[in-house]
């Protein structure tokens, strides 16, 4: 596989530099574009030092809270969109993130790759990425337009099947995309590294089922613990 130097990692953000000139011109909020371009390569850098030491672990206590971590973060990151964000939201939207998640992971990888051991950090770490951050955006999306058509008076089962339909859309358009117009980040790491392009393609088919089981259940289960919130809020009024 052929490794990229510093150079090649500085020609890269050549197009990330052309919007974020974009978003300045704009006043389209060029702070927050530079804050999350700073972080993403702050996080990747560490994370590559990180992932070594995990992948190196044998204690599924271990490997658990690696999970447990990114489950908390994703689920503050997912709520930061939404209007009024509050613990209640951050709540609901752990528990949302946190089910459909674990249950996909655990469906994954012991009943369709067979991981041994169960807790093997090379698949769990990275599935779980996937997983998580699948229903993270799909609750984010879910949650803003719930609360956007809550405000237009729509009542709850018309703004829930239109939230829904919003926060699963870039993962149906993935489905349609897949393979035709794009190569998945999955798919091609592993035909990068050699790997049959069959083999790939059922490891990318596992990831794409996967990704829009996860994404859907978690926008659904969300969206159904809201108003499950609030009826018990009026109750209690």
């Amino acid at each position: 596989m052929i490794e990229i130097g510093i150079p090649g990692l500085v020609v890269a953000f050549l197009p990330t530099l052309v919007v974020l000139a974009i978003m300045y011109a704009w006043t389209a909020g060029v702070g927050t574009g530079i804050y999350a371009t700073v972080r993403m390569l702050v996080q990747l850098l560490a994370v590559g030092f990180v992932l070594v030491f995990i992948f190196e672990s044998v204690s599924p206590v271990f490997i658990a809270g690696v999970v447990a971590v990114m489950l908390l973060v994703a689920s503050s990151i997912a709520v930061r969109p939404i209007p009024e964000t509050s613990w209640r939201s951050y709540g609901l939207a752990l528990i949302a993130i946190t089910l459909s998640s674990v249950a996909t992971l655990a469906l994954v990888t012991q009943s369709v790759i067979g991981v041994e051991p169960w807790f093997s950090p090379r698949y769990i770490v990275p599935l779980a990425g996937m997983i998580i951050a699948g229903a993270m955006n799909a609750i984010s999306l879910a949650g803003e337009r719930m609360h956007v058509e809550l405000s237009r008076g729509e009542v709850y089962e018309a703004a829930r099947r239109t939230a829904f339909k919003a926060s699963i859309i870039p993962i149906t358009n993935s489905l349609f995309a897949v393979g035709i117009v794009a190569l998945p980040g999955m798919m091609t790491g592993q035909i990068l590294s050699g790997v049959s392009p069959l083999v790939a393609v059922k490891y990318q088919i596992v990831v794409m089922n996967m990704l829009f089981g996860a994404t859907g259940a978690a926008s659904a289960l969300y969206l159904t613990l809201c108003k499950h919130y609030e009826k018990q809020r009026s109750a209690i009024a």
